[in-house]
Parts: structure tokens; C-alpha cells; sequence
């Protein structure tokens, strides 16, 4: 461990020339010839950065590993005394490390660095040399999944899943409005805060902008992937098919159908055998669901993904569903409005049909813009 602190920080030592070459990787820093000042980007092979996002790397600590995969391995550790999660991407040696994997470390970065809301883990930094890592806040609430893990067989008191819905929705429905796809969200993305009461969405490795094009197919999980991205009929390497911002909606009604009944989905299947069932409208069973939201859940993961709500419209039901169960904990003397955050997003119309409508139907009526009270956190189990 000591030694390779001791490696990055003589690394941030060395006085760097304009241009250095490390194997066959080169570092390009373009100077002003009037002024001598370095330019405020960084470009090496297909990674460029604005210098404004990267680390002091004499100034990070790495500590023990917290979680490793096939493509990064994440440690805690301190930047300039303050706790951080340190995403290594492997290979160490980013000299190593293939153009494609580059272009999403890239992508990944300028992303998070982009994306502020409160259900989005904080982006502190990355680094490039000697090794490809994304600095971020650290979450000592652990993974969602390890969460549910841990309280097994049981599952979590309603109010708190739902609530845990509910911030994930908001911060989706974030990214959407400002055409954002995730296209890798699992409990295992999902991070907890030290109190296990909210959620924040990590791992943008596989996020991208949305496009009128064609997209790279099968990206994501199998088993939270939506079924518009496998086809069932060979396709060639690298090919790309058409989907949009609803393959999110499928992974979330998952996680929340997870969330419910602290259950496996497709238990015991294959990876593989999965996406085929999935793309063949197989679905886990909603027989253990509450009966007000099992329409609903059903809705998010329909097969034609035009027939799936927009975010929007799911954090408006979320909010319906937790105020109706809260209410009577309520005595007028504790109420107090808060504004409830929404995007300017426009979802697509849900006619009277709609699942969600027709749910929804069954809720208190209230003004379009829902807000909470204040006692919803005493309703939160400890």
C-alpha cells in the first residue's frame, strides 16, 4: 500500500515537460506562446480532459479495496483529508488500458463532472496517469444490493422502499430531462447514505447522451436490462439498434419490484436466458405486491417501451402513494409544505387508460405539483 502511494506521488514530482511519453502513450500539453501558460486541456490518445478535473494526486491516499469487478476495482481512501471512493479502472497501467475503455472513462468523467443533483454521488476529481481513476464522495452506507442482502429474508418496511424509489425516480427523471441515459441501473449502482434513509445513483460507466441514432445494443446488466436492448437474432459485433431513455424505466421497475419483496429476479436463470425471457415479455411474478401498486410496477416494465411512463409521472405517483400512507401519522400541527422538485420535462401524455392513471385514480386528489410534510422522515423506520 505505502509503496504505491509513494508511486503516484513521485509521479506529481516529476517536472512535466511539454510534451512526455510514457510507452506509447503520449501526454500533449499545449503551452501559449505569449504567456508560456499551459492550456486548461489534457489530451492523451483518446482521452481528453479539462485540467480543471483533475486531482492533486500528491495529495491521495489510497485505502483498502471496497468492491472489485471485472473492469475497475473501487478503494476507499482521503483527498486532502476528506473521505473518497477511488475508482481504478484496470488495467493499473493506463498505457494498458484499450482506446474503446478509454473513450468511456472519458465520457464517464466529463458526465459526472456535468451532472449535479442530490441523488448523484459527488464528483470530486479524476486522474489519467499513471493510472485511469475517478474520485468521488464516499457513501459509508454501502451498495443498495448489499443492503437487501444483509436483512434477508426480511424485506424493507414499505414506506422506507418506496422512499428509496422515490429518489431514485427524481434524480432519473434529472438525468432525462437533460438527456442523460444511465442504461446500467442495479442495486448494485445504487449507493446508501451512512444512515441507510437515501440513495444516490453511481457508475456512469455505460451512461451516454441521448442520440436520434442508433445506439450500441445489450449494454447494461442482464438482469435489469430492458428487452429492446438484446435481439433475439444474431447480430454482428459492434452493431447498433434503436432505444431510448425508457430502457431506465425497465431497470427501475425492477429494482423496485427488488425493493418489495427483497427477492432475486429470474432467480437461477442464466444471464443469457434472461434476455431471452425478458425479450420474450417474461416477467418476475406481482403476486406477493400491494394491489395499488402492481399496475403501476406493471406499467414500468411493459413491453413496448412507449407504453412505459416518463419518470415525471412516476414521482408524482411515488409522492401520491407515500403522503396517503403517512397521513395518518399527521396532525395539523406538524403540516408543513415543502415545494417538490420537478423538471420542465414534458412526459407523454397518460390517457384515463394509463396504469398509472388509473392508480393514481385511487389517491387523495391533490394540486398537480405534489408536496411533502414535514413529518415524512418520522415515518421512516430507524
Amino acid at each position: 500500500m505505502r509503496q504505491k502511494r509513494q508511486s503516484i506521488a513521485e509521479q506529481k514530482k516529476r517536472k512535466a515537460p511539454a510534451m512526455v511519453e510514457s510507452d506509447d502513450e503520449v501526454f500533449e500539453f499545449s503551452r501559449n506562446r505569449e504567456s508560456g501558460s499551459e492550456s486548461d486541456c489534457v489530451v492523451q490518445s483518446v482521452i481528453k480532459l479539462d485540467r480543471s478535473l483533475l486531482i492533486d494526486l500528491s495529495s491521495l491516499r489510497i485505502g483498502s479495496m471496497i468492491s472489485e469487478g471485472r473492469l475497475s476495482v473501487v478503494h476507499e481512501g482521503l483527498y486532502k483529508s476528506m473521505p473518497v471512493a477511488i475508482k481504478m479502472i484496470q488495467p493499473n497501467k493506463t498505457s494498458a488500458v484499450s482506446p474503446d475503455r478509454k473513450e468511456k472513462f472519458q465520457r464517464e468523467v466529463t458526465i459526472l463532472s456535468r451532472v449535479k443533483h442530490e441523488n448523484i454521488v459527488k464528483f470530486i476529481g479524476a486522474s489519467i496517469e499513471p493510472t485511469m481513476m475517478i474520485i468521488t464522495e464516499l457513501m459509508k452506507g454501502g451498495t443498495l444490493q448489499q443492503y437487501l442482502w444483509s436483512i434477508r429474508p426480511n424485506s424493507p418496511d414499505l414506506k422506507l422502499s418506496l422512499s428509496f424509489a422515490l429518489d431514485i425516480s427524481r434524480v432519473m427523471e434529472y438525468l432525462h430531462a437533460n438527456g442523460i441515459i444511465h442504461r446500467d441501473l442495479k442495486p448494485s449502482n445504487l449507493l446508501l447514505t451512512e444512515d441507510k434513509k437515501q440513495i444516490k445513483v453511481c457508475d456512469f460507466g455505460l451512461a451516454r447522451e441521448e442520440t436520434a441514432g442508433d445506439m450500441t445494443t445489450e449494454a447494461g446488466t442482464y438482469r435489469w436490462m430492458a428487452p429492446e436492448l438484446f435481439s433475439t437474432v444474431p447480430l454482428p459485433r459492434g452493431a447498433k439498434i434503436h432505444y431510448d431513455h425508457k430502457v431506465d424505466v425497465y431497470s427501475f421497475a425492477i429494482i423496485l419490484w427488488e425493493l418489495l419483496t427483497n427477492r432475486t429476479p429470474f432467480k437461477g436463470v442464466q444471464s443469457i436466458l434472461i434476455a431471452y425471457a425478458a425479450a420474450n415479455n417474461e416477467r418476475p411474478s406481482v403476486e406477493n405486491i400491494p394491489q395499488d401498486i402492481a399496475p403501476f410496477l406493471q406499467s414500468c416494465w411493459a413491453e413496448d417501451p412507449a407504453n412505459r411512463p416518463e419518470f415525471m409521472q412516476i414521482t408524482n405517483f411515488l409522492v401520491d402513494f407515500l403522503q396517503n400512507l403517512c397521513s395518518a401519522q399527521i396532525t395539523p400541527a406538524q403540516t408543513f409544505e415543502i415545494e417538490h422538485p420537478r423538471s420542465n420535462v414534458t412526459a407523454d401524455s397518460a390517457g384515463s387508460n394509463h396504469p398509472i392513471s388509473k392508480v393514481s385514480g385511487k389517491m387523495k386528489a391533490r394540486s398537480p405539483l405534489p408536496c411533502f410534510l414535514r413529518c415524512f422522515d418520522d415515518c421512516l423506520p430507524d
